[in-house]
């Protein structure tokens, strides 16, 4: 008769035993975890950068801790091991607890703890649950604290995270700049309040798009700096309770040479246990960058608009089918997708500036609230991009016959003949233009306010734009 094989194992904690599947990495304490927060549906395991994070976390501790004699060189082996397994992809689905928690971060932290403790086990040849061998707690946790672990850890996962956002960034921009240059010859009309204004050319526009990014290129590449001040070493408050005085700054250097970043300590641990400041700017710097996004994709919707009964500039490349019911009709999809992904940020941002707000005291509970939202904005951000980038800016086409009739047709053509003709017979012009259904050209002529030559070479459009040298010819 074959031995029947029990599918779960007896863990036992502050608030007693608890099964927990066999085959599972984690815990007790996580197990209870998924139990209360069946929240978002969203778990850690969606953030690979953050499993990441807490494993490089857990490895530098681990050898600091060894380091100083705290503890024992086959313990601390196992769990730089573990560590790295998990640095290799490994064992990812085993981070099962919801991003949305209570506690400030104790689950996320304990769910590390029992999947590095029983990698570790196995990698020492014992079986899960043997904590007597290699404790989530005593071992994997030493020195350390959630509120020092879980805020170092997610500030590594942000910048982990940085670098593929300002990658699809720098992307748009090029694409952007790209078609600057493809459409430096073509003249249109520029527009303020969504009225005629004066003319431009559609490389301009492209241009401008592409140097408002620039700046946020910029700006977020300045911003994770701030992200590199950590309070590992404070434990629970910031005091370094059951840590040695060497430990934190020995586990920050082994973090610097693990993640390749530089890392410092908090001059301040106390405040830095509590304050959330570093995430509320950086969180404000991903809704400037969706508004902006937003703003670029309503100006690329308008321009497109049509194709017979609209501005008509341009041609946004087709991507799918845009009506049950309307045959031939194409919707401008990817600009509205982007718009979407622009809301849902700003939502997140107030949800953040809402959530540093409520810390209370030495500690900040509402922090995987902000986690969760920081690192869900990279990720729809940058995935917005790529489909803007991919699926929309490098496809679009101008229509140059279109952009160059409504500049011959606009009364703004006008506002260049102020310096030459006067303000009130420029604003009569332009009512007699608008009323007759008249070109500006004419109605110059006709009332002789300027010889046809000079006319004809003040506004001529490639000059009023200064895209090209003067050729006097219209």
């Amino acid at each position: 008769m074959e031995p029947v094989v029990a599918d779960v194992r007896i863990e036992t904690d502050l608030l007693g035993p608890l099964a927990v599947p066999a085959s599972a990495y984690y815990g007790v304490q996580t197990r209870r975890a998924c139990d209360n927060f069946n929240l978002s549906g969203v778990t850690l395991a969606h953030f690979p950068q953050l499993i990441n994070a807490l494993a490089m976390v857990k490895q530098a501790c681990a050898l600091a801790n060894t380091e100083l004699g705290l503890l024992d060189q086959k313990r601390g082996d196992a769990i730089v091991a573990a560590s790295h397994v998990l640095l290799q992809g490994q064992f990812h689905q085993q981070f099962v607890v919801d991003m949305i928690q209570g506690g400030a971060g104790t689950s996320t932290n304990m769910n590390a703890n029992e999947v590095i403790a029983n990698i570790g086990l196995e990698l020492m040849g014992y079986e899960r649950g043997q904590y007597q061998h290699l404790h989530p707690n005593n071992d994997v946790n030493r020195a350390q604290s959630t509120n020092d672990v879980y805020p170092t850890a997610v500030r590594l996962a942000i910048l982990l995270s940085h670098s593929d956002l300002l990658a699809a960034l720098s992307r748009l921009q090029t694409a952007l700049r790209n078609k600057s240059h493809e459409f430096a010859d073509v003249i249109k009309m520029g527009r303020t309040q969504l009225q005629d204004a004066v003319p431009m050319t559609l490389g301009q526009e492209f241009g401008a798009w592409a140097s408002t990014l620039g700046e946020d290129i910029r700006v977020l590449a300045s911003l994770s700096e701030l992200l590199k001040e950590v309070n590992l070493g404070g434990t629970a408050i910031g005091t370094g309770i059951n840590a040695d005085p060497c430990y934190g700054k020995l586990a920050i250097e082994h973090l610097s040479r693990i993640s390749g970043f530089t890392l410092i300590q908090s001059e301040d641990l106390i405040e830095a246990s509590s304050d959330m400041g570093a995430f509320v700017l950086f969180s404000s710097m991903l809704k400037r960058l969706a508004i902006k996004l937003s703003k670029i994709s309503n100006d690329l919707r308008l321009l497109s608009m049509g194709p017979r009964a609209g501005i008509n500039e341009i041609n946004l490349p087709a991507q799918q089918p845009g009506s049950s019911i309307m045959p031939g009709k194409v919707n401008p999809v990817i600009p509205e997708a982007v718009n979407q992904v622009a809301y849902q940020v700003m939502g997140h941002d107030l949800a953040i500036c809402m959530a540093a707000e409520a810390g209370q005291l030495q500690l900040n509970a509402m922090e995987p609230l902000i986690i969760y939202n920081i690192l869900e904005s990279m990720r729809l951000l940058k995935r917005a991009m790529m489909m803007l980038d991919e699926r929309c800016i490098r496809g679009i086409t101008a229509n140059r016959d279109a952009c160059a009739d409504m500049v011959h047709r606009s009364i703004g053509l006008v506002t260049a003949l102020n310096p030459y003709i006067g303000y009130e017979n420029a604003t009569r012009i332009a009512s007699r233009a608008l009323k007759e259904n008249r070109s500006v050209i004419d109605l110059v002529e006709e009332e002789g306010l300027l010889p046809a030559d000079e006319l004809r070479r003040i506004l001529e459009p490639r000059r009023l734009v200064n895209a090209i040298p003067d050729t006097g010819a219209w």
